[in-house]
């Protein structure tokens, strides 16, 4: 083993972040990435003088290291992990190592469901009102990239649990917790409550000085801050009953009796109350006016494929929320409307309950269009609810038949419940061509008004 050796395993975007500030820091860096390193990433190595490699693992290079950071995206019962945990190296997340770097005050977000948008809001309310910010994460740059300079007074941090689990001494000033509901769990051996402990690795080095923010109403969530030490400030946020932070109606109402409506804002749905909530409370925390919070929930702009607006054609309005991959995204969906629907769902099943949004769709949903290779779940789980179901592989065939089933104030909605991998590179693949098949028929519709 080599004293003050650093690998990285991944050369993405968090990897690549962990080379340059390890190799800032004084480091012998090396980094080896399975896959194919893309060309922007390559230049930035080569431009720090980064020995790296591609397409393959060299052993015996990784396994002389003192210190691992792992992409999270490797699981970790790959080959690799497993020989560096059988040599006792350190294995870290680069959040753990570059926030070891850094004085400024971390807000951390987590949550199964909502955390790009309370991560993407919170960072908005901070840097409108003129706070020396940073958005790192899943969102933003590398926060290992940001550290090297290291100019801002606050980072806004999007952590998945992979990103979680890597982590041993990572202490956020504000902690948010949006909700726990079953995902991922191959990574967790099928069991939740392994899930859950992943999600509480957010506050366990977290002190009396500290803040917590959470959603009250999530009994995973109630349970697991039970089980932990944590001994900060607790900030709950309910849409049920009255907690610090509660929607009454559609009325959010925030500590110091602070009510906002959610008509004054961009975001709409019982979903985004809690979400913004929590950014509200955790702008409030680090000194945020009522003022400044005001003025950026009205200007902030969602993360696209997060029930984005795409279109209205024919009086008949077009959602993209191709990011909500799972059935609690979809509920959300479901609830963020009052309208007659059209869904367009489908894709690679994660393992969904249908059950729990049934008597939604029963309520909202007049036609079903499945999108994917194999519909055979979302067919037998709805077929006997709704009479309108058609099977498509093409996603101009789903939007031109979402427009034949609609009426005039209904809604087309894209909220697949499942992965995007059979028919998609990705959920954002599939957003985009949804709103380029749907911006073709507007066209079109627009193009035989003016014709007649």
């Amino acid at each position: 083993m080599v004293k003050n050796k650093v690998t990285i395993l991944g050369a993405g975007e968090s990897g690549t972040g962990a080379a340059l500030l390890a190799k800032a820091k004084g480091y012998d860096v090396f980094v080896s990435d399975a896959g194919t390193i893309k060309d922007s990433y390559k230049a930035e190595l080569i431009a720090a003088a980064i020995v790296f490699e591609e397409g393959v693992h060299s052993q015996e290079e990784i396994l002389s290291s003192s210190i691992i950071i792992k992409s999270p995206g490797i699981p970790e019962k790959a080959d690799i992990i497993q020989k560096c945990k059988a040599k006792q190296i350190e294995i870290i997340d680069e959040i753990e190592f570059a926030s070891s770097f850094t004085q400024a005050s971390i807000i951390a977000i987590t949550g199964t469901n909502g955390k790009t948008t309370t991560t993407l809001l919170t960072y908005h309310l901070l840097k409108e009102a003129g706070f020396s910010v940073g958005l790192a994460g899943n969102v933003g740059h590398s926060l290992a990239k940001q550290v090297i300079e290291d100019s801002f007074d606050y980072y806004v941090v999007e952590m998945s649990s992979f990103q979680l689990d890597g982590t041993k001494s990572f202490k956020p000033f504000v902690g948010v917790l949006l909700n726990i509901t079953p995902d991922h769990l191959d990574r967790y051996n099928y069991d939740l409550s392994n899930y859950v402990d992943s999600k509480f690795g957010l506050i366990k080095n977290m002190n009396e000085t500290d803040h917590f923010i959470f959603y009250s109403d999530d009994e995973l969530v109630i349970n697991g801050l039970a089980e932990s030490s944590f001994s900060g400030v607790k900030h709950p946020v309910s849409i049920t009953e009255k907690a610090e932070n509660y929607l009454s109606g559609t009325e959010m109402n925030i500590g110091n009796d602070i009510v906002v409506s959610q008509a004054e804002t961009t975001l709409r749905g019982p979903h985004n109350a809690i979400n913004m909530m929590s950014a509200i409370r955790a702008a409030m925390i680090v000194g945020v006016s009522e003022q400044a919070i005001r003025k950026g929930l009205k200007s902030f702009k969602n993360a696209p494929h997060r029930l984005e607006y795409v279109a209205t054609i024919n009086e008949v309005d077009f959602i993209n929320d191709s990011k909500a991959t799972n059935v609690d995204s979809v509920k959300y969906a479901l609830d963020s409307f009052s309208e007659q629907l059209i869904w367009i769902a489908g894709g690679v099943d994660k393992g969904n309950d249908y059950n729990l949004i049934m008597e939604r769709v029963n309520a909202k949903v007049k036609a079903l269009i499945c999108l994917g290779k194999d519909n055979t779940k979302l067919r037998e789980a709805f077929h006997d609810q709704i009479i309108d179901l058609l099977e498509t592989v093409n996603i101009k065939d789903a939007v031109r038949s979402a427009l034949q089933y609609a009426e005039a104030h209904d809604v087309v909605l894209l909220s697949p419940a499942c992965a995007s991998f059979d028919l998609f590179n990705n959920y954002i693949d599939r957003g985009d061509q949804f709103k380029k098949a749907v911006l073709e028929l507007k066209e079109e519709f627009e193009s035989k008004k003016i014709e007649q």
